[in-house]
């Protein structure tokens, strides 16, 4: 095992090496350029859009564009919005924020790209239901010549959605569940999992349809309750605010220095994992959300579009951003974690900077909010990765995909999950390759059909 985790290391770093970061924040910022900035002098006409797309019309679709962008949002906002910025703060210091920030900003020209062909070129499957994402618009968009780059898209989906859609979030749970209760034994651990994995069963029977509906009620809860607490404690620090951000400015250019239990970070350590774990956090070029947005009642690929960048600024620049200043704010990434001596980090530096602040409940809302983050993102990957799955072996493989995806919940939730995180970790990269590929091979399609749909808006 120990080799086999070695192995899994090294193509880990290989896959999401410098290389890897510089084509997705490349990609982002060619189609940011490419399409004139329009995500980001657009980003108030994406909103009304998305507001006036609550409710599903009569255009060609199974869901409405509000739900499509909520569905999209249950699996992107999740345990990496809690730890993963957290993580970020700790290896990177708090100069790593601003690079997480700059990556979600060239990152919604990338999710913007991505719903518009998902929309342009998806199809209808035999039970009627729009089937789209990157393997359709490799397949559909660049022909018969590049079927094996879809194909190898929707194989890395159709097991990676396995780990990090599914037992890693079970795993999550049943920690945070534990850490709040105290116990540590594998039995309460089983129970969550398959607590979660009825849940999820009831849910799942519905289809898309079904899912749709729990992600638009879930999604805006969590946020509130999270996102709403998060802004209880900044305005309580309101006065502290400015030297929170011209800390996370000046030392996005000139590092940490080591402070408490804070060894220190250099600038490059700072944009390394600010850029790392902003692509984790919102997706942004994994190729995953534009499979939610292809269900979207829409006739208009860019209508659906301006849409679907919000997802990454809701995630990164929203969410994202309300963790990181109370970690900030708490000066928690300077100490040491009491249960290991190390330096605090992931979800124990987030609820240590909660709980700070809100003695009370703050640690209680860091795990409610991992509940909820983490069962919604098992109900979006299990979209993402039946669509991959009908895409490799048509519809009749929905029924064994659900049962195997619910029977797999309370196994992550009660096992030792390293490995699984390192393979899951390779997979998700190799999911990407295919689809920036795609973005930049049919970047002319998305720039024409841009253009030609704000030239009829003026």
């Amino acid at each position: 095992m120990e080799s086999y985790n070695e192995i899994l290391n090294s193509i880990s770093g290989l896959v999401w090496g410098p290389v890897m970061l510089v084509l997705l924040v490349g990609t982002g910022l060619y189609l940011t350029f490419g399409l004139g900035l329009m995500p980001l002098r657009k980003l108030g006409y994406g909103f009304k859009m998305l507001w006036q797309g609550r409710k599903a019309g009569t255009e060609e679709g199974d869901i409405s564009p509000f739900n499509a962008l909520m569905t999209a949002l249950s699996a992107t906002v999740g345990v990496g919005n809690i730890a993963g910025v957290a993580t970020a703060i700790a290896l990177g210091g708090p100069g790593a924020v601003f690079w997480m920030w700059m990556t979600a900003l060239v990152g919604m020209a990338t999710k913007y790209a991505e719903a518009v062909l998902a929309v342009k070129y998806r199809e209808v499957d035999s039970r009627g239901r729009q089937q789209g994402g990157p393997m359709y618009y490799i397949k559909n968009g660049l022909g018969d010549n590049w079927r094996w780059l879809g194909f190898l898209f929707a194989l890395f989906g159709t097991i990676a959605a396995f780990g990090i859609g599914n037992t890693i979030q079970a795993n999550s749970v049943a920690h945070a569940i534990a850490h709040t209760t105290g116990s540590e034994d594998l039995t309460p651990k089983l129970v969550t999992g398959l607590v979660l994995a009825g849940f999820t069963a009831l849910v799942l029977i519905g289809g898309i349809k079904s899912i749709a509906v729990v992600a638009g009620k879930l999604v805006p809860l969590m946020a509130f309750l999270y996102v709403g607490g998060a802004l209880v404690i900044i305005l309580s620090h309101l006065p502290e605010i400015p030297a929170a951000f011209a800390t996370i400015l000046s030392d996005a250019f000139t590092g940490t220095a080591a402070a408490g239990g804070f060894a220190g970070a250099t600038i490059m350590m700072a944009i390394r994992f600010g850029v790392a774990r902003g692509v984790f956090s919102n997706e942004a070029g994994l190729g995953t959300a534009p499979i939610a947005h292809a269900a979207a009642r829409t006739n208009n690929p860019v209508r659906q579009g301006v849409i679907g960048m919000l997802g990454t600024f809701i995630d990164t620049i929203v969410v994202c951003t309300m963790t990181a200043l109370v970690i900030v704010l708490s000066q928690g990434w300077t100490l040491t974690d009491p249960t290991n001596g190390g330096q605090l980090s992931g979800a124990a530096l987030t609820s240590f900077a909660f709980a700070q602040a809100m003695p009370s409940i703050g640690e209680h809302l860091v795990s409610l909010g991992i509940v909820l983050f983490a069962y919604t993102t098992v109900l979006g990957w299990s979209f993402y990765g039946e669509r991959c799955a009908e895409y490799l072996f048509g519809v009749k493989v929905i029924p064994v995909y659900r049962i195997l995806w619910v029977l797999a919940i309370p196994v992550g939730a009660a096992a030792e999950l390293n490995p699984l995180w390192l393979l899951a970790d390779v997979l998700n990269g190799l999911m990407a390759i295919p689809n920036l590929i795609a973005l930049l091979l049919l970047s002319p399609v998305v720039f024409r059909l841009t253009r030609e749909y704000f030239a009829t808006q003026r």
